[in-house]
């Protein structure tokens, strides 16, 4: 593949998306770019109005099908964003459509799918992964004649999505990097088979959760790869495997695809909503998590990173800061067996814990033999370097195992 055999309409896209969607802003970001020593910029797919670039792509693929496509109705498969995409342009266009979204999506993003597409949608929770439920959506739409509304691998979906690219070079010509989040592989797509055919030297990185590296698998064996397990934590991008032909344009366009770890990632959610009052779900914080890992090829350089999504439930915040202080080294959890004396409670509180130590969490393991039994410590550190003082102390008074280095252990008490 390469950019003379695309048959990708971006021109006709744009203009059936025109009055649809929002043209979001490029915003040049003093702060990344003092820390990167380079021009970084955000493209606010956040403000997007179904706060994702995903109604690009579903508004183009449903408003290019011929009438007689769309008699029985629509179907999609979807975590979330694709979903509120689908629901508004269904309303839009007023025609029904069908929503299979897993389970644990989160309630925000159910709630919103509802309001984008009112009496038009009906939505089916089915499965724990995107995976899950599109399985079931295939077997739906067969049944029912329907015509399915693919999250990425499809030609128009990938042509609206690559309207984002359009929008960074018509608002940024000079750019010289862009890094891209990826699950399906939908925008990464689109976004470089555009860049890459008005300004070829432009470098595009796509990132991916490390929870859910299905490009990165698939680039391994060369062809698409299925993940059996995947995290789903970053469930925009949670994706176990990548579509044929959004693989083909990832091959053949990315110049680099690395894996962000999730803790990263909620560190970067943090500082986002912290210091520049910018709301984004894991997927779109992906871009601007993964800056370090490219420090020095933009040193310098003009860099656009894809804010993809702000559909973050404030539910899930809590699990966020948890993940990013485990991640940073401030959150370490013990089980300790405290020897049968009488003060053993306070000598641990007096001598082991340093003067800006927490305990957050302590629980007795065995309910029944609180005497003899372990207790289940979470203690967050105000510097990482205090945890080898932390530890030694710990250990010259009690008998602990650390649970952060022992992965069972952590998934099971933690």
């Amino acid at each position: 593949m390469n950019t003379t055999q695309y048959t990708l309409d971006f021109s006709s896209a744009a203009q059936r998306l025109k009055n649809i969607v929002r043209r979001t802003a490029l915003e040049y970001n003093a702060g990344l770019s003092k820390l990167f020593e380079a021009n970084i910029y955000l493209k606010r797919e956040d403000l997007q109005i179904v706060r994702s670039y995903k109604l690009r792509g579903a508004y183009n693929k449903i408003s290019s099908l011929p009438q007689t496509e769309l008699v029985n109705g629509v179907v999609c498969a979807s975590a979330g964003n694709h979903a509120q995409g689908v629901a508004y342009s269904c309303n839009k266009l007023n025609i029904k459509g069908v929503i299979f979204m897993p389970e644990i999506t989160p309630k925000q993003k159910i709630t919103q799918v509802n309001m984008f597409g009112g009496d038009n949608i009906e939505i089916v929770l089915v499965g724990d992964t995107f995976d899950d439920c599109l399985k079931e959506a295939l077997a739906y739409t067969a049944q029912k004649s329907a015509t399915f509304i693919p999250p990425f691998d499809d030609e128009k979906i990938i042509e609206g999505q690559g309207t984002v690219g359009m929008e960074i070079f018509e608002d940024l010509p000079e750019v010289d990097a862009v890094i891209v989040p990826v699950g399906g592989g939908g925008l990464a797509s689109g976004l470089s088979a555009y860049l890459k055919t008005v300004k070829p030297d432009v470098s595009i990185y796509g990132v991916e959760p490390e929870g859910a590296p299905s490009l990165t698998r698939a680039l391994e064996h060369n062809q698409p790869f299925t993940v059996e397990h995947i995290d789903r934590f970053v469930d925009g991008a949670a994706v176990k495997r990548i579509g044929n032909l959004t693989f083909e344009y990832c091959k053949d366009l990315l110049d680099e695809t690395h894996l962000v770890p999730e803790g990263k990632i909620c560190t970067t959610i943090l500082k986002l909503y912290n210091e520049d009052a910018i709301v984004v779900e894991p997927a779109g914080a992906l871009s601007v998590a993964a800056l370090s890992q490219f420090k020095a090829q933009i040193k310098g350089k003009n860099v656009v990173c894809v804010i993809s999504g702000g559909n973050n439930d404030i539910e899930r915040m809590q699990e966020i800061k948890e993940k990013s202080l485990l991640f940073e080294g401030l959150k370490h959890y013990f089980l300790v067996r405290f020897p049968q004396r009488p003060g053993a409670l306070k000598l641990f509180v007096t001598e082991v814990l340093g003067p800006h130590d927490d305990i957050t969490r302590f629980e007795f393991i065995k309910k029944t033999n609180r005497e003899n039994g372990p207790a289940l410590v979470g203690i967050e550190l105000k510097h990482k370097e205090d945890y080898t003082g932390l530890l030694n102390r710990m250990k010259s008074k009690f008998d602990i195992i650390e649970l952060n280095q022992d992965a069972t252990l952590f998934e099971y008490l933690v």
